[in-house]
This record gives structure tokens, sequence and C-alpha cells, in this order.
């Protein structure tokens, strides 16, 4: 009786077991899922999170009033950004308490040529670039400052404001590379508005890749004669500046990145605004519009998800978004 006793009492010993066991493994498996779908959401939640960016506007010999809002709409139409403004006081007024927090964000675009900041918010511009904090140099804003060295440096060329063989070389394309020129002139010019053939130069970045060598940009100032330190890390697109529209007879560098500490700038200097937000072609251009999101996104984070889409330019004609977001057929 006893014996039978005992092996009931390892039976129900082992059944509790098993038990125990398939409770533990549930629970487990549960605990795991949770954790599985709770990483999956806050990898979903990260993804979709759009890239703090802020504009700096307010002076500018262009149209910075119609410029600022629709650098905005382009951005933000893609749903990869979202957009604040710091916008200066007029030119000519105090400037003293215009002092900007960078810290918030992860991209800067410069749309400024004005006054110059107060020496904090200068400081503060540095440490942004210096530490990592991506840039977007737009059109004019490569005209500000001559004389503050590090803006130079970030902008990597820039034009008129007195610039001259001591502001650095002339860059420009020639005989397959990047030429760097010390002779003695003017920094910046341009001729009369019209349409050019943008030229590929770089084959491998994420802000190219996928992107025709060749397209037509709508009609622009086409910036030639730049002066500065030079430090372009990736050449992308050149323009020819035909003298025949009083340009220099050189393939002008238009779209580049620029070697700054531990930043990533994008620099392009297309996009003149026209007189109106209706009215302004070199910014509704396709191609102007999406050099700037990949430029954007890339300079944020490192990376372009961006697709290339159906309605880029091509090197015959010019593609317009009018109303600055991808078409829904794309």
């Amino acid at each position: 009786m006893q014996k039978y006793n005992i092996q009931f009492y390892l039976l129900h010993l082992l059944d509790m077991n098993i038990n125990l066991i398939k409770y533990y493994m549930k629970t487990m498996l549960k605990k795991s899922l949770f954790l599985a779908f709770a990483l999956l959401f806050a990898c979903t939640l990260s993804a979709k999170k759009p890239i703090k960016t802020l504009i700096i506007t307010g002076q500018n010999n262009h149209n910075w009033q119609v410029s600022h809002l629709v650098i905005k709409d382009i951005l933000e139409n893609s749903g990869l950004f979202t957009v604040d403004f710091a916008i200066s006081p007029e030119k000519g007024k105090d400037m003293t308490n215009f002092l900007v927090d960078f810290s918030p964000y992860s991209l800067v675009i410069l749309d400024y040529n004005g006054d110059a900041w107060p020496a904090e918010t200068m400081q503060r511009f540095e440490k942004f670039a210096q530490k990592g904090g991506g840039i977007v140099v737009y059109h004019a804003a490569n005209n500000s400052f001559p004389k503050w060295a590090e803006y130079n440096k970030i902008c990597g060329l820039g034009g008129w404001e007195g610039r001259n063989e001591k502001s650095g070389p002339y860059a420009y394309w020639l005989k397959g590379e990047l030429h760097k020129d010390y002779s003695p002139g003017r920094g910046g010019s341009h001729g009369p508005q019209h349409e050019y053939m943008m030229n590929g130069r770089a084959t491998n970045h994420p802000i190219i890749n996928g992107l025709p060598n060749r397209w037509v940009h709508a009609k622009d100032e086409l910036y030639d004669r730049m002066r500065g330190p030079a430090d372009i890390a990736d050449l992308f697109y050149t323009a020819y500046s035909d003298t025949a529209k009083a340009g220099s007879g050189r393939e002008e560098p238009l779209i580049f990145t620029v070697k700054y500490g531990k930043s990533r700038i994008f620099h392009t200097m297309l996009g003149h605004c026209g007189p109106s937000y209706e009215n302004n072609p070199a910014m509704q251009c396709t191609g102007f519009q999406v050099m700037l999101l990949r430029g954007a996104e890339w300079a944020a984070t490192g990376k372009v998800t961006q697709k290339v889409p159906k309605d880029f330019p091509s090197s015959t004609y010019v593609t317009y978004r009018y109303d600055y977001k991808e078409p829904a057929e794309n």
C-alpha cells in the first residue's frame, strides 16, 4: 500500500511540474510577444517621426517673404519634415534679441542674407554644426557674412558682398575634376535668368543615386565666379555658364556637400524666388524640389529613403510641381 502511495505522489508531483512548465512557457510567450509588438510599435513611431527643421530667414536681397513659405511647404508636403521659422528683425533694426536656440532641431535651412547675427547666435550656430547638426545652404544664403570665417567654411563657396581672392579660390569643373583657381578677381556674378542643363559629376551618393546624369532646370539664375574655402566633399551637379549670357565660360558647381566638422551640409545654389508663390518657376521646378528634399533628408539623417519620382525632369524637358508636392500618380 505504501508503495502505491509513493507512486501516486511521484506521479502527482510530475504532473504539477509539467503544468508549471506549461504555465511558465505560456507566460514567457505572452511576455515575448508583448515585447516584440512594443518594439515594433516603437520602431514604427520612430520611422514616422518627422525631422524637426528650422528655417532662418527675415532678411534677404531676394524674396524671402515667399521663399521661406515655399521651402516649408515642399518639406512638409513630403511628410518627412516639420518646420519652424526663426525670423529676424527687419534690415537695419536692432538684432540684439535675435537669439536662436538650435538645440531642438536636426536640420537648419539658411534662407538669410542680411545684418550680422548677435555673437551668441553665431556661436550657437557654429556649435550646432561642429557637433553634427544638419545644414542646408539655400541660394543667396551663400552671399551672407563675408567676414565670418566659420560661416564661409560651412557654405564652401559664396559670392558678392566684397568677396575676392582673399575669400578663397574660384572653384569650377575642369578636365574631369574640381579645379581651384587662386587668380584675383571678384567673387559672385550671374547673367539673365534662363533654363540650363544640369550636368552630373558624382556617381555614388544617397542624394543622387538613381537620378539622371543630365536634366534641364527651369528658368533661374546661374551663379558663377563663386569663391570661398571650397572644401567640397561631393560635387553632384554643375552647369555651363555661357559667355553669351554674360557667364564665366566655365562649368560652375551648383549642388554639392561641404566638409565641416561632424556636420552634414547640403548646398544648392538653385532656386531664385519668383515674384509670388504662384509665379515661381525656379522653385516650382521638380528638379529643384526633389534635390532639396533628398539633400535635406541626408543632411539631417545621413540617409535618403525617398524613391526617385517618375516626374523628375529629363535631359530634354523641364517638369514642374506648381503646388509644391509630389503628384498622386507617382
